[in-house]
């Protein structure tokens, strides 16, 4: 190419050129075709892993098209080094260039590694009660850089993904069941076998508490002014709360019906009269 444009229009020295390289060339333009076709052929099998897979819908057309791009970088650099073109000054400004983006966004590729880590293992879906970073609520919305909660007093709150997926969360309805504990305190003049079988009573009424496991009630703590039993009892996690106020509720007119008190902090006052 040189000598053609050194020499002028050589017709016999283009003529030789074409002859000696044309081929070349040629031959990458088929190459370029059939690695197109290739490529396509892959990035719609992996689509179709990854949708058979179930992977959420936010991240597969994200990493479809970084497959993509990915092996069309690869076959562009192949056919230029099959044609001979010096790929090291090229190759050099592509990773010098890259360390830059990469320590300019650091952060961003973060809360976007942290993104994909959550939209593959699924550690949480959009609908669970969670608690994380400080924040708990109801998942709204899970994007590649943030996930977005909703407090049960109707607040946005949007947390990054980086920190999301690296520290420690808290999913309270990822099993089908919980249990619900309560403190119930009673005073030292009381009976406790009474006021236990009371607590049991209120429980077994309710068709939201499961009979399996059983109702327990005990002893947990001989308080400076109750005797405190600690109650246990399952059931579904949708009807958590709606079982724990009916415990609190009811638990507090059965045990006034039957006189059981619940006593309230209090001190005793000695005075002394000094002469």
């Amino acid at each position: 190419m040189e000598e053609l444009i050194s020499g002028g229009f050589d017709w016999q020295t283009i003529y030789d050129w074409i002859i000696a390289n044309g081929l070349k060339f040629l031959v990458a333009i088929f190459i370029i075709a059939i690695g197109l076709w290739i490529v396509n052929k892959i990035t719609k099998a992996f689509k179709h892993v990854l949708v058979s897979r179930q992977i959420d819908e936010t991240l597969v057309p994200f990493l479809v098209s970084l497959t993509s791009v990915t092996l069309k970088v690869l076959l562009f650099i192949s056919v230029i080094k099959y044609v001979g073109l010096d790929m090291t000054s090229f190759i050099a400004l592509l990773g010098a260039a890259g360390l830059a983006v990469g320590m300019a966004l650091s952060g961003t590729l973060q809360n976007f590694a942290g993104g994909v880590i959550l939209l593959i293992l699924k550690p949480f879906k959009v609908g669970d009660y969670i608690e994380a970073q400080g924040h708990t609520g109801i998942v709204k919305e899970i994007q590649i850089f943030n996930t977005i909660l909703t407090t049960l007093d109707n607040k946005i709150v949007i947390i990054p993904n980086g920190g999301l997926s690296t520290g420690a969360m808290t999913n309270y309805t990822k099993e089908e069941t919980r249990r619900v504990d309560i403190v119930f305190g009673i005073g030292y003049g009381d009976d406790m076998d009474k006021a236990r079988d009371i607590i049991k009573e209120v429980a077994l009424k309710n068709e939201l508490i499961h009979k399996d496991p059983e109702v327990f009630v005990g002893l947990v703590e001989l308080g400076d002014s109750s005797v405190n039993l600690v109650t246990r009892v399952w059931t579904n996690t949708a009807d958590y709360w709606t079982v724990y106020f009916y415990m609190m509720e009811f638990v507090k007119k059965e045990f006034d019906k039957q006189g059981i008190t619940i006593p309230f902090p209090q001190r005793d006052v000695h005075m002394h009269n000094v002469k």
